[in-house]
């Protein structure tokens, strides 16, 4: 199946069951029933545990575990603007963040409370959570579409933020997990591990990670259009940084 039909496919199981929670956007991470007992259960996990630093995305699916990692003292990662400023890192930590540091896992709180920083900013990431469309248990998953994730990742793996054994985990609801085959392309990034409110899947680790930004895969116009990667080709071309983020 194409990378379309798959898309397609899930947002039909999860409307046709009814379990597609608030906001319905088929052009975007799903919500979905059963988020809450997902986050749960990765609290549970010793990745979550021993992470300190989170890089996640603003899906409401993730809202229960941005919260929770907030509540925690923990430090969020949040890419705001799709890469289009230089400082799209908004920061949220906990120290900074008053008494009921919880309450920034809202987006709109988010921006207001947190700050903005460039991916040298940042410090190392312990953990990646990333909401997705579709997920099997060979770890390939597949976003809303755009890339824009992946080219998250391969910022902050040049950069030397994210390592090549940081684990990346997906919370998901069942009818998000398939048997089928999804398609994977070099610059695509697997999940370690595939979470329900029921099961903990340990993927296999068959698909490579990209180790930094391929360039050869981006248009010239999609690189003058996004600043984080106009500064990202200066510093590659300068030799400043080679993949992995080393001198």
């Amino acid at each position: 199946m194409s990378k379309s039909a798959i898309r397609r496919k899930v947002w039909s199981r999860l409307t046709s069951a009814g379990v597609a929670r608030f906001p319905v956007l088929q052009s975007r991470i799903p919500n979905f029933a059963g988020a809450e007992p997902a986050a749960r259960l990765l609290r549970q996990l010793t990745i979550w545990r021993r992470a300190r630093t989170i890089k996640c995305d603003a899906s409401p699916a993730q809202l229960w575990l941005r919260r929770a990692a907030l509540d925690e003292g923990k430090t969020l990662y949040i890419v705001v603007g799709g890469l289009r400023d230089e400082r799209c890192f908004l920061e949220l930590a906990p120290a900074r963040l008053g008494i009921h540091p919880w309450r920034a896992a809202n987006l709109r709180r988010a921006r207001a409370l947190g700050r903005f920083l460039t991916k040298e900013e940042l410090q190392p990431v312990d953990l990646v959570l990333t909401g997705c469309i579709a997920v099997n248990r060979q770890g390939a998953m597949l976003g809303p579409g755009g890339g824009t994730g992946d080219l998250e990742y391969a910022l902050l793996r040049q950069a030397g933020k994210v390592r090549e054994y940081t684990p990346i985990v997906t919370t998901v609801h069942p009818l998000q997990l398939l048997e089928e085959r999804i398609p994977m392309r070099p610059h695509d990034v697997p999940v370690d591990f595939v979470i329900s409110a029921e099961n903990v899947i340990a993927a296999p680790n068959l698909f490579p990670r990209p180790r930094g930004i391929l360039w050869d895969l981006l248009s010239d116009e999609r690189i003058r259009t996004l600043p984080s990667l106009r500064r990202a080709r200066g510093d590659s071309q300068r030799g400043k940084l080679t993949p992995g983020g080393r001198r």
